[in-house]
């Protein structure tokens, strides 16, 4: 029975691991911390945002055959705006990636921290941190194997064990339901929660995951019959991911201590009021969620820079290789030296920033051209939802950039 489980889960738990990293974890608990069952609305609307984007990424991947920087590379013609965008992707994937690993590690640091001292190894001047190696080690080993089944299975594995801890945490707190329905379902705005709800979205919705869900679908899917278990897939795996997120949020309004920054102080902040029990979950939940991002990133990030370089995109490939280890050495380095590469995350979001509407515009146009999916391009509801979220995702880059710009347009 559980190979057969096994068998019809496709690559939409690894996209919904890939956004559950420890950025989403922060946020929504900064989310539940100070607005409480508030902005649950916005993670709706985050749901329904990547569903509809991933599942035409999924669709492209699969009726195409090919990545989404591939069809990029070879749909846009003109060598002016096809340097451009090829530019910009792999500025904002490949090197945006390379500075956020560094956070996934510690996001699964975080978790093992709360249970374990983390051990620390003196080499010359340099403090090498284990915990940060040991994670960094286990992502280049599975990679590194290039079996996409094996790969599948163990991410698959760390997000139902993710999932498990953190849904687990709401059922030992037992919340009110009707104050999280209406929370849901019932949008308001709370004073200084602008920032937050774009947070909450453009945590969910990720431009990097529009390329990794193209390419994985390819790999498990050759078929356009099987469109049906590819929707299927992306759907459940989203709207869980989505649940997981809003667990988060649901259980960071019970924590009771004060000047709350990040994940780990979700489960220091409960234990007063369930003990340990729960912070064990949260703990589980917590490094789960930091070795699938610190997987996934550097797995995005090699398909990216094979389609955009013309390199072949296959988990043995040499320079496949190189790319994904290049990303996890470097976020092992800054995560474990305690190196903070701002200018380059900054860099990286203002790139993200930028590339979301043009992959969300992008993706729009390719998926309406009947040269590409033929029968299986959108049809109008399909684009009348696509449109509506590429008005969300310009709002949310504008909002990113002046963040990061410091513009006060908001």
């Amino acid at each position: 029975m559980l190979k057969n489980i096994f068998k019809n889960i496709g690559p939409g738990p690894l996209i919904a691991a890939a956004f559950i990293g420890p950025g989403t974890v922060t946020v929504c608990t900064l989310a539940g911390a100070n607005f409480g069952y508030a902005l649950l609305w916005a993670m709706v609307l985050s749901i329904i945002a990547t569903v509809v984007l991933q599942g035409m990424s999924a669709r492209l991947g699969l009726i195409s055959q090919k990545g989404l920087s591939e069809i990029i590379r070879d749909e846009i013609k003109t060598p002016f705006i096809k340097i451009f965008a090829i530019t910009l992707i792999l500025s904002a994937i490949v090197i945006g990636n390379a500075a956020y690993e560094a956070g996934n590690i510690t996001g699964g640091v975080l978790g093992l921290e709360t249970l374990i001292t983390n051990p620390t190894f003196q080499l010359g001047n340099f403090s090498i941190k284990g915990f940060n190696v040991l994670i960094g080690f286990l992502a280049i080993t599975l990679l590194y194997i290039g079996n996409y089944k094996v790969l599948e299975k163990v991410l698959v594995s760390m997000v139902i064990l993710m999932s498990l801890a953190f849904i687990i945490t709401v059922f030992i707190i037992k919340p009110d339901i009707y104050s999280i329905l209406k929370g849901m379902f019932i949008p308001s705005i709370p004073s200084q929660s602008l920032l937050t709800i774009m947070a909450l979205i453009g945590t969910t919705v990720v431009p990097y995951n529009l390329f990794l869900h193209a390419s994985l679908v390819k790999e498990k899917w050759q078929n356009p019959n099987d469109l049906k278990l590819v929707n299927k897939d992306t759907f459940i795996a989203v709207v869980l991911g989505g649940i997981v997120s809003m667990c988060i949020i649901i259980s960071a309004t019970f924590i009771t201590t004060e000047n709350v920054t990040n994940a780990s102080d979700l489960a220091i902040g409960l234990e007063p009021l369930f003990g340990s029990f729960a912070k064990y979950f949260l703990a589980i939940g917590l490094f789960a969620a930091g070795i699938t991002s610190a997987i996934t990133a550097p797995l995005a990030a090699a398909y990216v820079a094979c389609g955009c370089l013309g390199w072949k995109a296959h988990l043995k490939n040499k320079q496949f290789k190189m790319v994904w280890m290049f990303i996890i050495i470097m976020g092992v380095l800054f995560s474990s030296l305690g190196i903070k590469p701002i200018t380059v995350i900054q860099f990286a979001q203002i790139a993200n920033g930028m590339l979301l509407p043009l992959i969300a515009g992008f993706l729009i146009w390719v998926v309406n051209k009947k040269t590409i999916l033929g029968e299986f391009k959108n049809n109008l509801f399909q684009n009348i939802f696509a449109f509506i979220i590429l008005g969300i995702s310009i709002l949310l880059s504008l909002v990113t950039l002046n963040n990061v710009l410091k513009l006060n347009i908001f």
